[in-house]
């Protein structure tokens, strides 16, 4: 109802001129004082002012708007808020001032940006500031100081508690520094992604604290072995083989052959015993004899790792009726009594017979 009230005046103030009636209305809302001012009165008076200053962005758009130049107390109204600080101090006084840097140093970003764009220079006040928040120090020190400082480097290395804030730390070591720091270097080892990265991009070898940190994921450890030590060790395969596709990967890549540690890790379950006998082109009698513990497997070994026929591969497959006619047919071969008893009266006995073109039971006897 309020605002109603004030629109009216204000629209009416515009159709048919100022008087004292609609500007005190229009007064009583710091919108629609400076409004009043800029397009009723269309210059400044103190009454408006005053209302206008009511708000530090309305005391700002007067300020440039209606006065056209500073005023102390404008001044101080858009100083109660730091964007409004640094807005008047960059268009309206067009120089840096004490008590405009000083409300623009309450906020991180628009401490930064007082130094960059209205100082020029770096000052212990505004980088003091700047260094409250992560990204107001990287930037500081990014385009402000242009290299790194002490204080810069330890605010961003606080505390760090996502990948995004790691992601920072790191470009700060690889831009700012443009070199390894422990400080970055353990505030990136918080993060397996980043602590591979600081080792690739940073310090461009391999150290304890990074291969370290970039196996605690076995993604990681397998890039550090393959990109960083070039070569297998013991912590990274243990840290690849706490997952499946890693571990694979790692003993093809890196190991570049089988081993007895990766091996029993592949025997924990028949399909990956198969994969890794395939991926690896090694038979033996370990991955087989775990295979051999699923009808598929069995048959998937027989066809694909030894490719030729074993009575443990053919008696595990034939577990299953569909898999022992797959074995029949692609391993085999031929006809043997074992995979036709498995076929015999299931709806593969028909394609069993159909795929060999025989009289079954005369062959077989």
């Amino acid at each position: 109802m309020f605002t109603e009230i004030v629109n009216k005046a204000l629209r009416q103030a515009i159709k048919l001129g100022p008087s004292d009636e609609t500007r005190k209305s229009a007064c009583e809302d710091p919108l629609h004082a400076y409004e009043y001012a800029l397009l009723v009165d269309k210059c400044p008076r103190e009454d408006t002012r005053n209302a206008a200053c009511k708000n530090p962005r309305y005391a700002f758009f007067y300020a440039r708007q209606v006065d056209k130049g500073p005023r102390d107390d404008t001044r101080e109204a858009a100083c109660k808020e730091p964007k409004y600080a640094f807005n008047y101090a960059e268009e309206i006084d067009n120089c840096p001032r004490e008590d405009t840097r000083k409300a623009a140093c309450k906020n991180s970003e628009w401490a930064y940006k007082y130094a960059y764009r209205i100082d020029k220079k770096p000052r212990k006040d505004t980088r003091n500031a700047a260094c409250k928040a992560i990204f107001g120090a990287y930037s500081y020190a990014q385009f402000v100081d242009k290299g790194p400082c002490i204080k810069t480097r330890s605010s961003i290395c606080k505390n760090v508690k996502s990948g995004d804030h790691c992601e920072l730390i790191f470009e700060y070591a690889k831009n700012i520094d443009r070199g390894p720091h422990d400080l970055t270097r353990t505030a990136c080892c918080q993060f397996p992604e980043y602590a591979y990265l600081y080792a690739a991009y940073v310090d461009k070898k391999p150290t304890g604290e990074t291969r370290n940190a970039a196996c605690l994921s076995a993604y990681y450890a397998y890039l550090y072995a393959q990109d960083i030590d070039k070569m297998p060790r013991d912590d990274t395969r243990n840290a690849a083989n706490n997952n499946w596709d890693i571990l694979i990967k790692y003993a093809k890549n890196i190991d570049k052959g089988p081993k007895d540690d990766t091996i029993i890790i592949a025997c924990e379950e028949p399909c990956y015993a198969y994969e890794y006998a395939r991926t690896m082109e090694y038979p033996d009698d370990i991955t087989r004899a775990t295979a051999c513990k699923d009808p598929i497997c069995a048959y998937s070994y027989a066809k694909n790792v030894d490719k030729c026929p074993r009575d443990d591969t053919r008696k595990a497959a034939c577990k299953n009726p569909y898999y022992a006619y797959c074995y029949a047919k692609n391993v085999d071969k031929e006809i043997l009594k074992e995979t036709w008893e498995a076929v015999k009266n299931t709806k593969w006995e028909k394609e069993y017979q159909k795929y060999f073109h025989l009289q079954m039971k005369e062959e077989i006897i």
